[in-house]
């Protein structure tokens, strides 16, 4: 039922576009060409045709008065009652041609009509009832000329017909003999005369229609023009002037908006208070209102009832749309007075990546500081949306642009270009890789470009027991140091630890944890590795011996 109610709006409004541009014609009076009237002789010849047919028509009236009196049988009444009927019909719209013909105008103009009694549909369908009128008049002569075609080939269908029944009738009186059937044939002669004189008045009236209007038809390229001309003298006018008047209120609205918002407390406010929304609410449906009332008061005053017909179409089209989205608007105007289940200044979660929430207007401004990235988005998308207040220690992206992160799957690589959608990473040796941001965070990854530790373990044989939690643990420190200064990773390394982690099935367990700064991150593969060649050399270089795991077999006793 929205649909079909939304096609007849769309429906009316294309149709009245089209008056707007191509104006009927002929919306005064109809008068024929006075020329015409006065000097053609065929004018007159069908005058005298019709108060000749106008004479017959009453006379055969008369025999049917006469012919109802003398009848005994009820059925012959009924059927010349029928017949007088169609003749007063005949007679009526005969006088009418009469008259018309011979005043040059539509003589329907005159006529009083019926005063109706007050409905209201009745009340609102006559506010678009010009409109509806104008389309009805800028069609009226292509049907008019339609239906006379149509007129005139049917009684061009019919001439031969009642000749050829004249004929018929007159050769039966001349070849019968019995006086009862002659007389009776005779009877039925003038009303078949009558039929084709009436065939033939109507068909020359119809004739005569037709070349009048196919005279004063022009051609479409003058009929365009002119009617361009016609609507740039008058509605073209009235809807520059519709615009004018539209644009101007806007604009003073605007100035005074902004004269009276600037001298109120708060308004240089990052996030604005509640009275400023309102206000700014408030604004957008006056100006709105406004411009709509400017329009219509135009058309009012230049009195164009077919554009203002238009424009309240529009406004019951508008105000239906405005019933069917009332909760929807309401909703709308709770996020921009900053009173719903999304902030300004909170925290959201948008396609599952966390933003910080800019400005709640029309279109919305949402942020996220680690990405570096802005999104404008149109209100309706906040709608099923929740924010909330959030810590300063909040993250907001598990890393930024240019960090070094490892993920899940093992890929370690550095962050080039992130965003809402995708994240791009360049591997070691310069392959790129590509991940869906979805993806990208459900592989948890480790951001190695703040701070990063390493854990390198390693074992020593069973003989070294004595000195394994003491002696052993400050030499390889010792030397792991002595190391790292060598190849210059003193300045970024944080923290260094050698402890005792475990023994073993097969050694003694020890563990090297080294914290560095994340500006090491891209060489944390090539640290991992020399600090386990550094193990090796201590190992070496005091003959402390590296087992390599073992199976113990126990036999039984012989």
């Amino acid at each position: 039922m929205v649909k079909l109610r939304m096609w007849v709006t769309i429906f009316f409004l294309m149709a009245g576009l089209n008056l707007l541009v191509f104006p009927a014609e002929g919306q005064d009076v109809q008068v024929l060409d006075e020329n015409l009237m006065t000097s053609d002789p065929s004018t007159l010849s069908m005058l005298d045709s019709i108060l000749e047919h106008n004479k017959h028509l009453e006379q055969r009236i008369v025999e049917k008065q006469q012919a109802i009196e003398e009848s005994t049988s009820e059925t012959e009444k009924n059927n010349l009652a029928a017949e007088l009927e169609r003749l007063d019909k005949m007679l009526s719209s005969s006088r009418q041609d009469f008259e018309r013909i011979a005043t040059g105008v539509d003589i329907s103009l005159f006529t009083e009509k019926k005063e109706a009694p007050f409905n209201w549909k009745d009340e609102l369908v006559s506010l678009i009832k010009p409109g509806i009128m104008e389309l009805k008049q800028a069609t009226q002569k292509a049907r008019q000329k339609a239906d006379l075609k149509e007129e005139l080939s049917r009684y061009q269908e019919l001439k031969p017909v009642a000749h050829q029944a004249n004929e018929n009738l007159m050769a039966l009186i001349a070849r019968t003999e019995d006086a009862r059937l002659k007389e009776r044939l005779e009877k039925l002669v003038p009303e078949w005369k009558g039929q084709e004189r009436q065939l033939l008045s109507r068909l020359e009236i119809t004739q005569m229609q037709l070349m009048e209007m196919e005279s004063e038809e022009k051609s479409i390229l003058e009929t365009s023009q002119n009617s361009i001309k016609q609507f740039f003298k008058t509605r073209g006018l009235f809807l520059f002037v519709a615009l004018i008047a539209c644009i101007g209120i806007v604009l003073l609205l605007r100035v005074a908006y902004l004269f009276l918002i600037k001298r109120i407390p708060g308004y240089q406010s990052v996030y604005r208070p509640f009275h400023l929304r309102a206000m700014d609410l408030l604004y957008r449906v006056v100006s709105v209102l406004s411009a709509l009332l400017a329009v219509i008061l135009v058309f009012y005053l230049f009195e164009d009832w077919v554009l203002l017909s238009l424009a309240i179409i529009f406004l019951l089209g508008l105000a239906w749309t405005v019933k069917n989205t009332l909760p929807r608007f309401v909703h709308q105007s709770r996020l921009i007075l900053n009173i719903g289940a999304v902030r300004e200044g909170e925290r959201l979660v948008y396609q599952g990546v966390p933003w910080l929430v800019k400005k709640i207007n029309f279109f919305s401004v949402l942020e996220n500081p680690d990405i570096g990235q802005t999104l404008r988005l149109p209100i309706e998308e906040l709608m099923d949306l929740i924010s909330r207040p959030f810590q300063k220690h909040e993250p907001w992206f598990p890393c930024r642009k240019n960090d070094w992160v490892i993920l899940s799957d093992g890929t370690r690589g550095c962050v080039t270009s992130l965003s809402h959608e995708m994240v791009e990473l360049v591997l070691r040796g310069g392959a790129k890789k590509v991940y869906q941001t979805s993806d990208f965070l459900g592989m948890n990854p480790l951001n190695l470009s703040v701070n990063f530790r390493i854990k390198i373990g390693f074992g020593i044989s069973y003989n070294l027991q004595s000195i394994a939690t003491g002696r052993v643990l400050e030499v390889l420190d010792t030397y792991l140091r002595e190391r790292l200064v060598a190849e210059e990773y003193e300045d970024s390394l944080l923290n260094l630890r050698v402890e005792f982690a475990q023994a073993g099935s097969s050694s003694l367990d020890l563990v090297v944890i080294a914290d560095f700064d994340g500006k090491m991150a891209p060489l944390y593969n090539r640290i991992s590795r020399a600090i386990q060649r550094w193990c090796t050399d201590a190992c070496t270089a005091n003959d402390w011996e590296i087992p390599f795991p073992q199976l113990t077999v126990h036999k039984p006793a012989a």
